[in-house]
């Protein structure tokens, strides 16, 4: 599969082939798009070029060794992860899924599941497919270049699976790269999703949006100040808000300032989103502040999916950033 084999999207196929032109390539993707959408096509074509011995200008060659592999599913360095049901494993039903994924790569959630045989309702990804992973990025790659992990559906990673492949995501070794497919972004684990590069592909999943941006205001100039006291406080205005789909929207919208943050601590241009004070926080706070505040705010937000009391929640998500800015 080549860029030039793939119709729409000419802005996000562009924007890969410059990461890999330029030599700029994130560690970690994430294809945010709805069922049966392009992405698992965009994202072959792109490891294609990755993995290309002959690029031509903004493209693979299609006609190299590695181009051939790629396309087939079958370049020993590319590992894919999808979901299964017990005891089968990605590597047990690659056969399957390399025949259905070759002949239509814009499948959907159900047809995986007839093509594998399994109740695609049921299934998931297990803690045995994260050891599997991490076994095989323990070794060298067989062809001295790249590797990469193709994660389809990540947000059906039970939570022992997501816990072991964060640290991989977040500091993996030289050329290693994952790329994930999602439908359900706000299903992702929060400190996974927060460590990726998003590209949006078709329309956003409807999530609530976050409308009281003061509140986060009120909070960051506290932890600025080292102020515990207003901190607190600002955890009590948050713990009443109205619903707990409002308390995960709080959630999100902070993870996006805290990206911000961090993307003016490295003296990039600021992403449009999230609270455009993000700069002015930036100035004054630790360049690990951003990391340690968005493992606060994916704990928080796991706790408000878990009915825990928000007084809680939020009083302590106030006490650990207070702490994380020392």
């Amino acid at each position: 599969m080549r860029f030039a084999d793939i119709n729409g999207n000419a802005d996000t196929l562009r924007a890969l082939s410059g990461m890999i032109q330029s030599g700029r390539i994130p560690h970690a993707l994430m294809f945010i798009e709805p069922d049966g959408g392009p992405a698992f096509s965009i994202a072959m074509a792109y490891l294609q070029m990755l993995y290309c011995q002959q690029r031509t200008a903004g493209d693979s060659c299609g006609a190299c060794p590695s181009c051939n592999r790629v396309s087939k599913l079958i370049h020993p360095d590319i590992h894919f992860v999808f979901p299964t049901t017990s005891p089968q494993t990605s590597v047990s039903l690659m056969p399957q899924f390399r025949t259905l994924a070759t002949e239509n790569p814009r499948f959907t959630e159900a047809e995986l599941g007839a093509a594998l045989g399994i109740d695609s309702k049921s299934s998931l990804i297990a803690v045995a497919e994260a050891r599997e992973v991490l076994s095989q990025l323990s070794l060298s790659a067989l062809e001295g270049g790249w590797r990469s992990v193709v994660i389809f559906l990540p947000e059906k990673m039970n939570q022992e699976a997501a816990n072991r492949l964060l640290k991989a995501i977040e500091e993996p070794e030289p050329q290693t790269q994952f790329i994930l497919i999602t439908h359900s972004p706000e299903k992702v684990l929060q400190t996974i999703a927060s460590r990726c590069q998003r590209i949006q592909l078709g329309a956003p999943a409807k999530a609530p949006e976050f409308d009281r941006p003061e509140l986060l205001d009120g909070l960051m100039d506290a932890i600025v100040r080292k102020d515990l006291f207003d901190a607190l406080e600002a955890g009590e205005q948050l713990a009443a808000l109205p619903s707990r789909e409002s308390a995960k929207a709080f959630c999100r919208y902070a993870s996006d300032a805290m990206r911000n943050v961090f993307l003016a601590q490295q003296g990039l241009g600021l992403q449009q989103t999230a609270s455009g004070n993000a700069a002015a926080w930036a100035s004054r706070l630790p360049r690990s502040f951003a990391r340690n505040a968005l493992g606060a705010l994916d704990a928080a937000y796991r706790l408000v999916e878990r009915n825990v009391n928000m007084k809680i929640i939020f009083a302590d998500l106030a006490n650990k950033l207070y702490r994380i800015n020392g």
